[in-house]
């Protein structure tokens, strides 16, 4: 059985997740093989919130080069997380 932290890696904070932010919506790394009612379950008992929905995106390798070396950055998968009305999660206050 898989534990709620190694489902949920790590928030993603970029400028597009900032302003989602707003609309009470959270971007998070998560486990390639874990499906949505997981994603819900672990984000509920580690922060404590009530989860209105959740859209999940597979993001795909790319291409990186550096200098005369070539190689791929990592495929992940990416959930974005929205909260009920009235709900925070502090990691993203910044």
């Amino acid at each position: 059985m898989k534990s709620n932290y190694d489902i949920i890696k790590r928030p993603i904070i970029t400028e597009k997740s900032s302003g989602l932010v707003d609309k009470l919506q959270y971007t998070f790394e998560v486990a390639v093989d874990a499906n949505k009612v997981e994603i819900k379950k672990a984000i509920e008992e580690i922060f404590n919130v009530k989860v209105e929905a959740i859209r999940t995106v597979n993001v795909h390798r790319k291409p990186k080069r550096l200098q005369r070396y070539e190689g791929y950055k990592a495929a992940y998968k990416k959930a974005i997380v929205r909260l009920a009305k009235g709900q925070t999660i502090d990691v993203f206050e910044i």
